[in-house]
């Protein structure tokens, strides 16, 4: 039987949280499912809109850092999967393979890509072939097909749409300042941008990516309590350079093989940013990855009051736009997007309608706000659902400030959900107590660092290490007994279910 939802088709939270999320994008039409296409999904204008966004802001942060943008073949050759043991173990169960083309059964099987390192090290041995030719630093913003068993919108579909860097390095210092310069940046985007706190940590062996010599990544906390892998980047050091012949002569002219990374984030980005901010009354957005910022609602009777009322509004969406709302932890400049929603509705159905989208500030506007001089605004959330009168001008000249606080109050509230759902946990009935049922938290944990105990902890209670923490990312480093094992620990590390 179908959980019920409220009158208007949202699912409360504490009822089903999985069914809460389906419903927040179906009603705000971020995406549906590709019902044709098993597994893929469907991201229909609105939400294709944050995503463009979240790719105009990250490319900018990427090119400040020396990155350009290139692309690369979707079908990669099957024998390059396997050269890299651990990355062909790793990925083998999820690659979608093509063994026929034109009508005739092809030579040697494509597999259409999960991820580039294989070919893009393919292109780099051509590429490299001196000192003076790295640091090599290339993006790709492209797809990729990974055979899920189990999908859910944005979060987990077999098509997806990401970004990957790929550099290659003279040493593995200069390497590895690449894989925390790159987590500083996505970790940086994530609470500037998304208003999305995170931890920024490196990953166990086990959860490590295939291939990979070290996996550091940014952790997010959702609303129920479980993890969300919001960006990775990756230490490959010789691994693929070895596997692909990724050769360079040295300043002292030894050859040596390049030392690689590859960082990423993906559409995953929506979902998490769905889950950090929304209500039970449907999407919460920031206004910096916000498609409209405001919308007008003309209210009138009559075709007198309508042309009064519309003057009006177009006059003050045009004073609107007109306000810059950049911000020195940005890197475009940005103005505020204002639209009038003169549809032939009941005010009440089109308020109904944008709050399901997520849209920061409603403006109400009617002959007699007109004759009084004053604006009705209302912002999404906060502020006690309160609406506010102004007079014109005094709204118009703090348009700006309201939108910085906006996001300030975003953030603020996300950070104290990560606080208030952080716990410290020394014993395992600590430990069974916060995680029973499916219920999550993020616990910091002593572990003793071995493969078994991890997933002992796994097959138990579905719960997993989700990050040693970098310094200052989580508590002190300090000595004592692993939440299992009961065995020697030198610190706590970061646990919780995840997506």
């Amino acid at each position: 039987m179908a959980k019920s939802s409220d009158a208007k088709g949202l699912t409360p939270r504490a009822q089903d949280y999985p069914q809460w999320y389906q419903d927040v994008i179906r009603e705000a039409d971020l995406a549906e499912p590709a019902k044709v296409v098993k597994g893929c999904m469907v991201i229909k204008p609105y939400g294709y809109a944050i995503w463009e966004k979240i790719q105009r802001e990250l490319d900018a942060r990427f090119k400040d850092t020396g990155h350009s943008n290139a692309y690369f073949p979707m079908l990669v050759p099957q024998s390059f999967i396997t050269k890299e043991a651990e990355h062909v173990e790793g990925f083998a169960p999820e690659l979608a393979v093509v063994t026929h083309a034109g009508g005739e059964k092809l030579e040697e099987p494509y597999v259409i890509r999960p991820t580039s390192e294989t070919i893009i090290g393919h292109f780099f041995a051509k590429w490299i072939s001196s000192y003076r030719d790295l640091p090599m630093l290339i993006n790709q913003w492209a797809n990729v097909v990974r055979w899920e068993l189990r999908t859910r919108m944005f979060l987990r579909t077999t098509e997806f749409l990401w970004q990957e860097g790929h550099t290659a390095h003279a040493n593995h210092a200069e390497a590895r300042s690449e894989v925390a310069r790159m987590l500083d940046v996505y970790g940086d985007f994530a609470r500037d941008v998304m208003a999305m706190p995170v931890i920024r940590g490196i990953k166990t062996e086990t959860e490590k990516f295939a291939g990979a010599h070290e996996s550091w990544c940014i952790e997010a906390l959702m609303q129920d309590g479980k993890a969300l892998q919001a960006g990775t980047s990756h230490d490959l050091g010789q691994n693929f350079g070895k596997a692909f012949d990724v050769k360079f002569q040295r300043e002292d002219g030894e050859l040596d093989y390049g030392w690689q990374t590859s960082w990423g984030v993906s559409t995953r980005l929506v979902g998490g940013l769905v889950m950090t901010h929304s209500d039970d009354a449907g999407l919460v957005l920031p206004p910096r990855l916000a498609p409209i910022h405001a919308i007008i609602v003309p209210i009138y009777k009559n075709d007198e009051q309508r042309a009064r009322v519309m003057e009006a509004a177009e006059r003050i969406k045009r004073t609107m736009q007109d306000i810059d709302f950049s911000d020195p932890r940005c890197r475009y400049r940005d103005f505020l997007t204002v639209e009038i929603d003169d549809r032939d509705m009941r005010p009440g159905a089109k308020f109904y309608h944008w709050e399901r989208r997520g849209v920061p500030m409603r403006i109400e506007l009617g002959p007699r706000d007109l004759d009084k001089g004053q604006i009705c605004v209302k912002m999404r959330t906060g502020g006690d659902g309160k609406k506010e009168f102004l007079p014109e001008a005094e709204f118009l000249g703090s348009v700006r400030q309201r939108i910085d606080d906006y996001q300030q109050m975003l953030l603020d509230a996300a950070e104290q959900r990560m606080a208030d759902r952080t716990v410290t946990l020394d014993t395992w009935e600590e430990f069974m107590a916060a995680f029973g049922n499916d219920d999550s938290t993020f616990a910091w944990c002593h572990w003793d660092g071995t493969k078994e105990t991890e997933a002992a902890i796994k097959a138990a209670t579905k719960v997993t290490v989700r990050c040693i923490p970098l310094p200052g990312q989580g508590p002190a480093p300090e000595p004592g007994l692993c939440i299992k094992s009961g065995r020697p620990s030198t610190q706590r590390v970061l646990m919780a279910k995840a997506y």
